[in-house]
């Protein structure tokens, strides 16, 4: 049949092609159902019909013609990767500007489609999507954490906002940055960082580690008491308590001094672990002068009332001894700076330099260089520095320098260093005397400048300073400069051994010459190197014809092992043999062997294993068995060659234990951890059994054979090394055992500064940056710990002989800031979530997952690959990473996915924070609300229900505000517990308001609260007007609102629309809906008479003010069902008619009019009928 001509006259009509739109597709919607002014490009007239078609298109499967749809609309698309129909018709929306607002001023059955495609993509959405689009699909984490990405670059900031504002509802949007209760603005305020209470006596206020505590630190510790007994224990500031007699005598005060001296050396050796447990943790502005807690070396005496010791200056020198430590104290106290306010200032610096140079203002500029912010200084500044010829200013000045300008070369600070190194001064420079401890830092600040670069000059340069003589005679000394030059040239030519350098083999076989070994590969070119540098006029460090191996060979070591760092070089590792006979366990000391194990194994890096069996394959076969006789009667072994044996051993099982230590630096290795806590044990027990130990697979008896001394250095380095693997994680276990050996030492006045030292450095890398930092693994981060580990302990506070006590702050170098924590971005607050953390395959497991809770340590950014936030309270959050060997971001970095360590995360309404809810028992909402909500009863309910009858009772509004932040959904539930609320007559209107709160809670949908009042109160008006006859609604739009509702749920039943989540609306309510409509239709009174008179004359009822209601009732009927025009059923039935077989023309109406209801089509087969 040709309906060609009946069709022509049909008026467009948007609601129409909507629905075929929904059923069967955009393609398939007639276009002529389209006004002809929708598809012209910039008519603001209907921009939000063009609007509305242009996203019910693409979300039919519309195609894209240019900026024009295959439907004939323009569409304005924002930027962004989609993969479905719903992404696309979001980015859409985000495009034509059409936010929330604009959603709820539509009618509710065209927004259904729309708040379908937002809460499909809700979920997972693409990573790079613009803000806007995150807040329009109620995702404010995503939105922030894109927000604060592109704040970064200001230019970006107001077009972000101004999108941001049209997308979102007034309720809806932080339109500033989350402010996070961090250090930030948690420390006790800037007056207090001033310190001004020096002199208090239970220095609360001034020990420098007040401003640890703060939400985040409360956050990952609770109730934890840990951060509070760290700081007790790094605390210098208060006199140590000394115990005695009530009544002490002359005896006694000798003793108490004695007390207190080797409690000096603890207190002196603090800010080691002060400086490393506080790293970058204050965020402070520039505006402040530089103050340092002090150092108090006095004793208290609690047996008398708490009465104060001094050390005695006649017996001590106190200055002396203070001299040092105020360096490490300033040191301490500097490296509590973090990046916050920007650049340092210059004027700063200046403004807080001294009148007279003192070791305070020293440290200071080392803690600065180690951050970075000498590079501010300009020659000028740093020549005056020079000219005040202060030993401790010039070196620390000289190492912060090399740090800030780390790796570049640069050409002035080189010339400044080499100024203090007098053997490469030319023989016209006038004849300086330096300190061999400046010459010491300078060398290694040549190596710091130059890291990596294998720069040729200066690695002839090192190699040459490693056996030349310095200054004094002091072979300590010596030995110091030759450890400097050994370690300046391996960070000169850091893992670059194995590059082809033209000068590589002559400088190995000389660096074997240092070390001892037996042959040279190329003793010629070794010779012609060596008499060049005797021409010069140097002296080397030779005893006759041999080099002095005591004095060259720990240097020598070093180099290699940093310069063949990662290269698993065979040959080289082959050379640095560890004694395997009688002979050689005399030939070469216990120490170096030692130092052999550490080289051998950062060579040979992907090696190293952490198992009893792999430390074990370092031991050589003689050794073994050697300490394994020493409990047999036969008495083969004699005491020499025992005490040679346990020597070699316990070294080489230090050596390995740090190699151990320097591989899984910051990994939080769980075989390692173990592994060295157990051998950290069994050493204890050596020197003083203090707790079982599990069998007999250690060998017993080792201080029989050896001094106390080297089992305690070595006990401390093993645990120094298990503290750089926990590193930030304060791990328990490791925690007690250095606060034992804290009180033990002290206990048993074994306790030397070295050792203090190493404990106190221990606790602060357990406890490093306050929990928030760790170590990394790269090749400059391992250095910088070898130097910082380096076993040459000193023996008191002023012992820079072997090894410059500077040098172990250079941990700095090693650490990344590689916290993580997640911040509610409704409330603003740090929360607990659960993280899945995902690293990739590596040489020793596999992929692998694992889970952690926020606030925590992420693994390195080479193995990172992938971060989920997993878990039912928060929506899923994923940021997939490419593994790459590079640091970790920087603050502020712009390319960092972290936001400089925080991650913005959304609870879904109906569950609990972790904080409030630790065990998930308030989240079972269904429960909890129908208690609340006497859901039971149809009947009999209070919303407001026992409001005061118990210490349990809840109301409505407070445990919608327990489980949701929405505004609307608050405001509504308060509504529910207005008194006036309870006094409405319409119960059925109460349950089903809180039916429809209970719904959009715990389905976390709050935007639906308006579409299910919506619809439910239009139905509700509609029967009112059919029943009573006032009129309410005066149009039929709401009518094909409804109509609207329906097709979506179809789509969805269809599979055209799908989710994952179901419906978001109950498709039993609309059907309730729509059946409810059927009833009020079909047996309202007069509507069939007015239907027979509009089918028969095409006229609609007068519209007097009597027969209002039954021209309204007649638009809905026609609108609802879905009937055509008169003419159109006349003209068809008019051509059906003499073809008809039988008496009803039900079948081919329903063939001919597809969209009519089959109620209308009854009606219209009476009428034609008759």
């Amino acid at each position: 049949m040709d309906m060609t001509s009946c069709s022509r006259k049909i008026p467009p009509s948007l609601f129409r092609w909507l629905e075929n739109c929904l059923q069967h597709g955009s393609s398939v919607a007639n276009i002529d159902d389209l006004p002809s002014l929708i598809c012209k490009d910039g008519s603001p007239v209907v921009s939000w019909a063009r609007k509305i078609v242009s996203f019910y298109s693409l979300l039919s499967g519309a195609k894209r013609i240019g900026k024009k749809l295959s439907t004939g609309v323009y569409c304005n698309i924002a930027m962004g990767s989609h993969c479905t129909h719903e992404e696309l018709t979001v980015l859409a929306m985000v495009g034509e500007n059409f936010g929330l607002q604009q959603l709820d001023s539509l009618p509710s059955g065209v927004s259904l489609p729309l708040r379908h495609a937002l809460d499909k993509c809700r979920e997972s959405p693409p990573s790079d999507w613009p803000a806007a689009a995150y807040v329009l699909l109620g995702r404010e984490d995503l939105a922030l954490s894109c927000l604060a990405c592109s704040r970064k670059s200001r230019e970006l900031e107001t077009q972000t906002n101004v999108n941001l504002i049209s997308m979102s509802t007034p309720y809806m949007l932080h339109l500033h940055p989350v402010t996070i209760p961090s250090a930030v603005s948690d420390t006790i305020g800037l007056e207090s960082t001033k310190f001004e209470d020096t002199d208090s006596v239970d220095g609360s206020m001034t020990d420098g580690m007040e401003h640890i505590f703060n939400s985040s630190t409360q956050l990952r510790y609770g109730r934890d008491l840990r951060l509070n007994e760290v700081r007790r224990l790094l605390c210098s500031t208060r006199p140590v308590a000394i115990q005695t007699a009530v009544n002490p005598s002359a005896s006694d005060q000798d003793l108490q001094q004695a007390q207190l001296w080797n409690l000096a050396q603890r207190t002196t050796a603090l800010p080691f672990g002060r400086g490393a447990f506080t790293l970058a943790t204050i965020y402070t502005l520039l505006t402040e002068a530089f103050t340092v807690p002090k150092l108090v070396l006095a004793g208290r005496l609690p047996a008398q009332q708490n009465a104060t010791v001094n050390l005695d200056p006649n017996l001590r020198n106190i200055q002396e001894i203070k001299s040092w430590p105020e360096f490490h104290n300033a040191v301490a106290a500097g490296l509590r700076l973090a990046p916050l306010q920007g650049k340092m200032s210059r004027t700063w610096i200046i403004y807080n330099k001294p009148e007279e140079p003192s070791a305070v203002h020293a440290g200071l500029l080392l803690a600065l260089g180690l951050h970075g912010y000498l590079r501010v200084l300009n020659l000028t500044d740093i020549y005056q520095y020079y000219q005040q010829e202060h030993e401790s200013t010039t070196a620390g000045i000289m190492l912060g320098l090399a740090a800030s300008y780390r790796g570049t070369m640069q050409p002035g600070i080189s010339k400044s260093l080499y100024l203090h190194i007098p053997s490469r001064h030319p023989s016209s420079f006038p004849e300086l005397e330096l300190p061999t401890l400046l010459q010491s830092a300078a060398l290694m600040s040549v190596g710091i400048l130059y890291e990596g670069s294998a720069h040729p000059q200066t690695m002839q340069i090192l190699l040459g300073e490693i056996g030349r003589r310095s200054g004094g005679d002091n072979v300590l000394e010596r030995e110091g400069y030759a450890v400097s030059a050994g370690f300046s040239l391996g960070l000169v030519a850091l893992g670059r051994g194995g590059d082809t350098l033209g000068c590589i083999d002559s400088m190995v076989d000389r660096l074997f010459h240092y070390i001892g070994g037996k042959e040279a590969r190329n003793e010629r070119s070794f010779l012609t190197l060596l008499t060049e540098e005797q021409n010069r006029g140097t002296a080397q460090m030779m005893d006759g014809t041999s080099v002095n191996v005591d004095v060259t060979a720990p240097g020598a070591t070093i180099a290699l092992a940093l310069m063949f760092l990662k290269t698993e070089s065979e040959a080289i590792m082959s050379k640095l043999s560890i004694p395997n006979t009688r002979f050689d366990l005399q030939y070469v000391r216990p120490d170096f062997i030692m130092l052999r194990v550490i080289a051998r194994n950062l060579i040979m890096w992907s090696r190293i294993h952490p198992s009893k069996d792999w430390i074990q394959s370092q031991i050589p076969e003689i050794i073994q068995h050697g300490v394994k006789g020493l409990r047999d009667d036969s008495g083969d072994i004699d005491d020499m060659d025992a005490e040679a044996f346990v020597q070699a051993y316990v070294n080489i099982v230090a050596g390995a234990c740090i190699s151990l230590g320097l591989r899984f630096a910051g990994t939080k290795n769980g075989n390692a951890q173990e592994l060295l806590y157990e051998y950290a044990v069994y050493f204890l027990n050596e020197i003083k059994p203090v707790s079982a130990t599990s069998g007999n697979t250690f060998p017993k008896g080792l201080s029989h054979y050896i001094d106390r001394g080297t089992l305690e250095i070595c006990l401390h380095l093993i645990v120094l090394s298990l503290s750089v693997i926990m590193a930030g994680s304060g791990h328990l276990q490791t925690f007690r055992l250095l606060r034992f050996l804290r009180s033990r030492n002290s206990a048993d006045g074994h306790a030397n500064y070295g050792i203090q030292m190493a404990v106190s450095l221990a606790i602060g890398f357990l406890f490093l940056g306050g929990g928030m930092r760790t170590f990394s693994t790269s090749n400059s981060s391992v250095a910088a710990l070898l130097i910082t580990l380096y076993p040459r302990l000193p023996t008191g506070p002023n012992d820079n002989r072997c090894h410059l006590q500077a040098f172990r702050h250079l941990y700095v170098l090693a650490t990344e800031a590689r916290w993580i924590q997640t911040v509610d971005v409704d409330t603003g607050l740090p929360v607990y979530a659960p993280l899945e953390v995902t690293t990739r395959e590596t040489e020793l497991y596999a992929e692998t997952s694992f889970c952690e809770v926020t606030p925590c340590l992420l693994p390195e950014r080479a193995v990172l690959k992938t971060i989920r936030v997993c878990g039912p309270r928060y929506w899923s959050q994923v940021i997939d990473l490419c593994p790459e060997d590079k640091p970790w971001w920087t603050f502020r970095d712009k390319n960092s996915p972290f936001n400089s360590g925080v991650l913005y995360i959304k609870r879904k309404v109906g569950a609990c924070s972790y904080v409030d809810d630790p065990v998930g028992c308030q989240s079972l909402l269904s429960r909890a609300m129908h208690k609340v909500f006497g859901l039971t009863s149809s009947t009999a309910f209070d919303p407001c229900i026992s409001s005061g009858s118990g210490p349990g009772s809840i109301t409505v509004d407070q445990l919608v505000s327990t489980f949701s932040s929405d505004p609307s959904l608050i405001a509504f539930a308060q509504l529910c517990c207005d008194p006036s609320w309870n006094s409405r007559s319409d119960v059925d209107f109460q349950e089903f308001c809180l039916q429809v709160l209970f719904e959009c809670v715990s389905k976390d949908r709050p935007a639906l609260l308006q579409v299910y009042l919506s619809l439910y109160t239009t139905i509700a008006s509609m029967a009112d007007q059919v029943t009573s006859g006032t009129v309410v609604l005066s149009d039929s739009i709401f009518i094909s609102s409804l109509k609207l509702a329906l097709t979506y749920t179809e789509a969805l039943l269809s599979g055209r629309l799908t989710t994952s989540r179901g419906g978001i609306v109950q498709s039993k309510f609309i059907g309730s809906l729509r059946k409810r409509v059927d009833e009020l239709l079909n047996f309202s009174p007069g509507l069939k008479d007015d239907f027979c008179n509009y089918l028969n004359s095409g006229k609609w009822p007068i519209m007097e003010s009597e027969r209002e209601k039954g021209a309204i009732l007649l638009s809905w009927y026609l609108q609802w069902f879905g009937v055509p025009a008169p003419f159109v059923i006349k003209t068809a039935a008019e051509r059906i008619k003499p073809k008809l077989m039988s008496s009803s023309l039900t079948p081919f109406l329903r063939l001919l009019f597809p969209s009519t209801h089959i109620n209308a089509i009854g009606g219209i087969d009476k009428f034609l009928s008759c």
